[in-house]
This record gives structure tokens, sequence and C-alpha cells, in this order.
């Protein structure tokens, strides 16, 4: 069963029981070549943006860490986002040049990737959020999906007016959400490590 169960204690307070972790399922049913069927026709994966799609072409990288600080093999990352004009996309479609979601898996070398375009800034209540992107994570003994967010280091005048990462008062935790521009291949690479407990534990949102 996956249903989440509440027991009564002695003071008539409803607990919650553990609720189902990701466990290995997320891949059977979200990664299926990670674990070892064939893809769909269709497949949700790691290209956001395909060719034709309008902006700036981007990689966005990196690893997820447990609080010892070794790979965590089997997260699952995805990931959403406006398109370059700070628009998010009302109706999905993966055949789309650009359809603002994707998923990867960290199975392989313990790292995830996306080809995507750089977001624009994002209204909010009038205000402009800087360019990010919105990352769940999801792993073993993961009972609730983790959700965070990317911005960029090269948006800083963007990032020193967005409402949300300011909302982190703490300037060392705000780093955690920021990520590093990195040399890449043909297009402009960004990594973001994600760690999931620890001195250096990324800012999770409750959204």
């Amino acid at each position: 069963m996956y249903s989440q169960y509440k027991l009564q204690d002695d003071t008539g307070i409803l607990r919650e029981t553990a609720s189902q972790t990701s466990g290995p399922f997320v891949h059977i049913g979200l990664a299926l070549e990670i674990a070892g069927f064939a893809s769909r026709e269709d497949e949700i994966w790691e290209d956001l943006a395909k060719e034709g799609a309008e902006g700036e072409h981007i990689e966005l990288v990196g690893r997820v860490y447990d609080g010892n600080g070794e790979l965590v093999h089997d997260a699952l990352i995805e990931m959403w986002q406006a398109d370059s004009h700070g628009n998010y996309i009302a109706s999905f479609d993966n055949k789309k040049p650009f359809g603002g979601f994707g998923r990867s898996a960290c199975a392989i070398d313990g790292g995830f990737h996306f080809n995507t375009i750089k977001p624009g800034p994002v209204d909010f209540n009038g205000k402009l959020m800087a360019p990010h992107v919105n990352i769940a994570v999801f792993a073993r003994g993961i009972n609730l999906h983790l959700q965070t967010r990317a911005y960029f280091e090269d948006e800083q005048a963007h990032n020193d007016n967005c409402p949300i990462l300011n909302a982190v008062p703490s300037l060392a935790r705000r780093n955690t959400l920021i990520a590093v521009k990195e040399a890449g291949n043909n297009q402009p690479r960004y990594r973001f490590d994600i760690y999931l407990q620890g001195d250096n534990e990324t800012v999770f949102f409750d959204f």
C-alpha cells in the first residue's frame, strides 16, 4: 500500500505514520532505460529545449550528495522552468522545441544533465523573480520529494532583487541556490550540486 495512515496517541492527536519512499520504483515508472526497460516512444527526458527553441541554449549539470558527502546514485531529478520571456508553458508538449519540463537520473555516473534555455525573469505579484529553474529531487529514503531552485551566478542584478531568493535570510544559505558557470562544450554550462544534508545543505522550499 502507498497510502499514508494516521494513528491516534494518548493525547488524542493524530500522528502520521511513515509514508512510502521513492525507492527504486521511481526509475521503473519514470526512467525506464535506467531501470533496464525499453523506453517509451515519447519519453520525457533531459532535453527541455530542442533545436529551434527560442533563447540562449545552456546546459545545467550537477550531482546529488548525501550527508556524508557520498554521491546519491539513485536520485531522479525533475526540472521545470519558464521560457526565455519569463512565461511558463500552459500546456506541456514534448514535441515542441521548448517544453519547459524534463527529467534526469543520477544512476549512471552520479550526475544529472539537462539541455535547456536560460529562462527569463518571472513576474511574482508585480515583482520580478530572478531567472531560475525549479527542481524536484526524488530518491530512496526521501518520503516526500524535495523542492529547490537553481539561480544563475551571472544574473547578479536580478538575484539581488529577487523576492524569493532574498527571503532566505542567510547569505551563505542563499549561495547554495546559485548555479556556477563553467566551461562547456558548444554552449554555456552551469553547475548546480545538491547537498541533501550536512554543512553545505541546499536550501529546500516548502511550496
